[in-house]
Formats: structure tokens, sequence, C-alpha cells
């Protein structure tokens, strides 16, 4: 069974690494969130105001078009094969079609992980070398900081894994994508943190994880918003790609193709 399983994460990463434009969008992403990371500390050096914060390494323009691509690679690339047909070759060949869902997510996982990790890992760089001369640079272990950098590296392999499962519920690129730009970052946006009810519901949406994730400062004791915590925003990260990739899972195994 382990054997089989490896088989099939083996076929899925040769669909994968074949499919030229995932690749290319996950470069041009990775050097956008760079290239943002660098304007935004930039900013700072010319705004003189003190220095580097952590923040800025991860400025929200970048992070929020990672999330775009990496959610709509993660629906294209199981969407695509119900468009092209090869999803009938696929479970003629592959009876059990939670499998290959699984194996799918195996491979979106790992690719994206990396993804997110050079991503995160070149807007801090970034920052910290455009304010490098200023001494204005903030340590690995000052408090907060790695959490900040752990949450922008999981968030790609996050939204591709809701990619993923909203790729296979919908079978169409198109739905899929909009499904998960809905979710993902248009519906925090819609929300506010001044009622309840609409908090929390904000506070169970990836974007709004992790932007309490990266945030490195207490809340103000002074205002009247709902703040998230920490724990709860990581439950976040945990639940979303679980039910997406279950309910993709329970989908294939109770219907025809």
């Amino acid at each position: 069974m382990t054997a089989r399983f490896g088989d099939l994460v083996a076929a899925e990463w040769i669909k994968a690494r074949s499919l030229r434009s995932s690749w290319w969008s996950a470069v041009l992403a990775v050097v956008f969130v760079t290239g943002c990371a660098a304007a935004a500390a930039l900013s700072d050096e010319a705004a003189g105001d003190g220095g580097f914060r952590p923040w800025d390494a991860f400025p929200a323009a970048g992070y929020w078009t990672l999330m775009l691509v990496a959610a709509g690679v993660g629906a294209l690339g199981a969407a695509s094969e119900y468009s092209s047909g090869l999803i009938c070759t696929t479970t003629v060949a592959v009876p059990a079609r939670g499998s290959v869902v699984l194996a799918k997510a195996v491979v979106t996982a790992a690719v994206w992980t990396v993804v997110g990790t050079a991503a995160a890992a070149g807007s801090c760089l970034a920052a910290r070398a455009v304010l490098g001369g200023r001494q204005a640079g903030v340590p690995l272990g000052d408090p907060g900081v790695l959490r900040a950098l752990a949450a922008s590296a999981l968030l790609a392999p996050v939204c591709a894994l809701v990619g993923l499962g909203l790729g296979v519920l919908t079978r169409h690129g198109a739905a899929g994508i909009g499904a998960g730009v809905f979710a993902l970052l248009m519906l925090p946006a819609m929300l506010s943190d001044g009622n309840r009810w609409s908090a929390d519901v904000k506070h169970a949406l990836v974007g709004a994880a992790w932007k309490r994730l990266v945030e490195t400062w207490e809340p103000d004791p002074d205002s009247l918003a709902y703040t998230a915590g920490v724990p709860g925003s990581w439950a976040v990260y945990l639940l979303w790609p679980l039910v997406a990739v279950a309910l993709a899972v329970h989908t294939v195994r109770h219907r025809d193709v």
C-alpha cells in the first residue's frame, strides 16, 4: 500500500513538473514578493523613521499576490485534468480516486512549501540588506520575528491546498480560482473587527490569520476592535487545507468522475 501511494506521488510529481507555466508563475511570485519587501524597506530608509520593522519585510501587497498565485495554480492543477479529459484515464488506471487526490495534495504541499520558504526568506533578506547599513536590522531571535517568517513561508502551501480542494470540487479552473479569490482575498476585506460576529468570521479566514501571525506588536489596549489570538490563527492555518482536501477526497469517492 505504501509503495502504491509512492507511485501515485511520483506520477503526480511528473505531471506537476511538466507544467512550465506553473513554475514560471511560482518564480515570478517569489521575485514580486521580494521586490515588494525591498520597496517597503527603501520607503522606511527614505522616511528615516527609526529603521526596520519586521512587518515591512512581509508586505501585504506581495503576499496577497502570492496567495492568489498559489491558490490559482493549485486549482488549475486539479481542474485541468477534468478539462483535458485526463481524469478519465487516471481513474481507470487508479480506481482509488481518494488516493489520487491525496497524492496531488502531497506534491502540492511540498512544492509550495519550497516556494513559500523562498519568498519569505527572500523578502526578509531583501529588507535587511536595504537597511543593514543603518544598523536597523532585527535579529531573527527577536520576539515574533521567527513566527512571522514561518507564517509567511507556510502561507503559500496553505493557499495552494485550498485551491486544490476547490479545483476538485468545482472541476473547473475559472470557478476554482474565483472561489479561492473570494474566500482568501475578498471576504476578509468585507468583514470588520468592530463587531463580535464579524470579527469571529474574519479571524477564521486565512488572510486574517496570516496578518495576525506576522504582527510583532501587542494589540492596543484602548482599541475597541476584537483581536485574534496567535494559537487560533495557527489553527486556521491547519484547518483550512485539511478541510479542503478532506472535502475533495470525500467528493471524488462519491461521484462518477
